[in-house]
């Protein structure tokens, strides 16, 4: 395993950030650590990204131990951060070459590092403009370029797609693939978005510093029962006693809504509206997503 993970607790005064968290990434793949802002996922990337020391446990990356090898572990991560590090006033070309200078990168070396990471995120015909007018999109593919110009063979990426629309999230995350499919980079990155985890080889749910579950999405999404049906009524917590007592189903109600885990939701929910007359303002049928394993797991909603 490049990275391994052994009961990781920190504590910031009295509240606990991480609790005895455990986790192991094989190399090459992509690994989402999911959950809600405020869950654990910064203060853990900050403790794989050498930033800060754990208050308990251990983590590894390449065999090298986060605390007392820190310069070793360097050496083979790159790391983007969820706010932008970029200096704005140079060049996509400049910031590349003061990221490699600052390894100790110069002459042939450097500039064949710098071209290589332009061509991989398709920056080539970017590299003299200044940063500071690029879109969010492009900014986010110079981070990724500049993280990647020592070589690493670990890519931590902090919430990879905060403030980008939809368009952009998906290219950014095509160039993650990209990464692992050309040079066989492992990528460990956060998330609290759903496209973005779906796109994971495996996922590891946080919640409260705690692991939750773990495994593929579709491993994660097998745990929840059939189809899952939510209600609106005028009145959910009255309906959610009467619909487990008449047909012997977990009506659970979350955020003013009745939800209900099924087989073949669609007979349920055309016996529900005919047995409760009235009393349904809306119904909505959908397959379980990664939201619905999260709410199942912790009773609590991802977002």
């Amino acid at each position: 395993m490049i990275v391994e993970v052994e009961n990781l607790s920190h504590q910031y005064g009295s509240r606990k950030a991480l609790d005895g968290l455990s986790f192991a990434v094989p190399k090459g793949q992509i690994f989402g650590l999911l959950g809600p802002n405020g869950g654990g996922k910064s203060t853990l990337f900050r403790i794989l990204a050498t930033m800060m020391a754990p208050s308990e446990g251990k983590a590894r990356i390449g065999g090298f131990d986060v605390v007392s090898q820190p310069q070793q572990v360097r050496r083979r991560i790159g790391v983007v951060f969820q706010t932008q590090s970029l200096d704005r006033k140079l060049t996509v070309d400049e910031n590349l070459r003061s990221q490699g200078q600052l390894f100790g990168f110069s002459g042939a070396d450097l500039s064949r590092r710098v071209e290589d990471a332009l061509a991989r995120l398709r920056l080539a015909d970017r590299r003299s403009d200044i940063v500071d007018t690029l879109s969010g999109g492009l900014k986010r593919r110079v981070e990724i370029a500049k993280a990647l110009l020592h070589e690493p063979e670990v890519l931590l990426m902090d919430e990879p797609s905060t403030g980008l629309d939809p368009g952009v999230r998906r290219e950014v995350t095509q160039h993650i693939e990209d990464l692992r499919k050309t040079r066989g980079v492992t990528v460990l990155l956060t998330t609290h978005i759903l496209d973005e985890a779906e796109r994971c080889d495996r996922l590891l749910l946080i919640h409260q510093g705690r692991r939750v579950a773990e495994g593929s999405p579709a491993e994660l999404k097998a745990k929840v029962g059939g189809d899952v049906v939510v209600m609106e009524t005028s009145s959910s917590d009255g309906l959610a006693p009467q619909l487990r007592e008449r047909f012997n189903v977990d009506a659970q109600v979350h955020d003013g809504h009745t939800r209900v885990e099924i087989a073949d939701g669609h007979r349920f929910i055309a016996t529900v509206v005919e047995a409760f007359p009235g009393a349904i303002t809306s119904i909505a049928l959908h397959k379980p997503t990664l939201e619905d394993v999260f709410l199942d797991e912790t009773g609590e909603q991802l977002t």
